[in-house]
């Protein structure tokens, strides 16, 4: 099932693909099925191979740390009605399920593999962590338990956990910091920090830091210029809890004092122009300088990226006709195998590796930008056309598929 999965779908045939070979479509259309909605086959079993992979592709690519990278995104079935255990996550047409995934990184930015995926539908979690589905919580509480369930995988590397800014809760802090979790996230504008004693917003204080020069970067496909700058703070204020009691919100919760480093993130175009600004907060020793940092959190764009080749730019996941959540969850973690393998090709460096990539790439037939003449989508269209060419070679004679070919191409010159 990985292998029919190594391709790019479109949306009107995002089903399983079939391999020309002696077996009919509706042969591999019945093994899916059975397959999917088998009992005996369940996530965590699945999704063994990935961890696996997380951790041998860590020691080979990363150099001191790995980076988990936590998002949610949400696949949206507004239009089938066939699955009744869909969520209404905003409006009514906003139906569908929620995806919950972490996916490790390394400290150069190569993607190595999905870790974990949960997919969230009206009244569970099916999740690759345990065997049995879980009852639904608010994200940051999910992702408390996810953070430690991961540290305790053993990667031979520290472990740091990226998160954007719906992960700016003091109280969450508190106890990543308490379970032992390395964390980077994003902070918001305007709760207050302590620096040399005076509370103070991030944004204010960024203004008063002196900056550095980091390099250049890319961001939205253009060249940018990256500036550093950082500040020990402590986190002293009271957790302000989400959920209420008795009708009315929680009381704030007061807590340890949290030192942390402030690390700002500045991108400014060639005229000097700023465009874009990340206020970071970590609790990563001062061993790994605020550019370290800085960079690390830029990767966080590898998750989008796979959330982009799962939806629009592979797999299509938003068209799958599998009936309920747990069936598309299984399918999920085949085709996470899928761009895993795709990743590892990718970041392959050796001479043999770069051919094979251009190779694929050509197969591919696309028109490639000159400053990504390698992308996971290209390899993809590439590789499935090799697996259908090899195939095609395993099952049938030469001399049919000439004659298949002078039918469609009476005028084409040569054999």
């Amino acid at each position: 099932m990985v292998q029919q999965h190594l391709r790019t779908a479109h949306a009107l045939a995002a089903g399983i693909a079939a391999l020309p070979d002696t077996r009919t479509s509706a042969a591999y259309t019945q093994a899916a099925w059975r397959f999917l909605n088998n009992e005996r086959v369940g996530l965590q079993q699945l999704a063994q191979p990935l961890l696996v992979a997380g951790q041998q592709l860590l020691k080979a690519h990363g150099r001191r740390h790995g980076l988990v990278m936590h998002d949610w995104s949400r696949l949206n079935f507004s239009g089938h009605a066939s699955k009744r255990d869909r969520r209404q996550m905003t409006h009514k047409t906003d139906v569908g399920y929620e995806l919950q995934s972490a996916v490790l990184v390394s400290d150069e930015g190569k993607p190595l593999a999905p870790l974990v995926h949960n997919l969230v539908n009206a009244k569970r979690v099916y999740t690759t962590l345990h065997q049995k589905p879980q009852a639904c919580q608010r994200h940051l509480d999910e992702l408390t338990g996810r953070m430690q369930w991961i540290d305790a995988r053993g990667f031979g590397k520290p472990v740091v956990h990226i998160v954007d800014r719906e992960a700016d809760s003091v109280a969450h802090w508190r106890a990543w910091a308490a379970q032992g979790s390395r964390f980077l996230v994003r902070a918001k504008d305007n709760p207050q920090v302590c620096f040399k004693g005076q509370a103070v917003k991030p944004k204010d204080l960024a203004e008063r830091l002196i900056y550095r020069s980091a390099g250049e970067v890319r961001y939205h496909d253009r060249s940018a210029r990256l500036s550093i700058a950082q500040a020990p703070v402590l986190v002293t204020r009271k957790a302000k809890p989400a959920h209420k009691v008795g009708g009315k919100r929680a009381a704030p919760v007061a807590g340890a004092p949290l030192a942390l480093r402030l690390v700002v993130s500045r991108l400014h175009d060639a005229q000097g122009q700023r465009l874009a600004q990340w206020l970071l907060l970590t609790n990563v020793a001062h061993e790994v300088d605020a550019r370290t940092i800085a960079r690390w959190y830029y990767y966080r764009w590898q998750i989008e990226s796979m959330f982009k080749l799962l939806k629009s730019a592979g797999q299509q996941v938003e068209d799958w006709l599998q009936d309920d959540a747990l069936a598309i969850a299984k399918r999920l973690v085949v085709a996470s195998c899928a761009c895993g393998l795709v990743w590892q090709l990718a970041a392959a460096t050796s001479p043999q590796a770069r051919e094979t990539q251009h190779f694929l790439v050509r197969l591919s037939g696309r028109q490639m930008n000159r400053r990504r003449p390698i992308t996971p989508p290209a390899l993809f269209a590439g590789l499935w056309i090799l697996l259908s060419a090899l195939t095609l070679l395993e099952h049938y004679d030469v001399d049919p598929l000439k004659q298949y070919a002078q039918f469609v191409f009476p005028n084409r010159c040569g054999p």
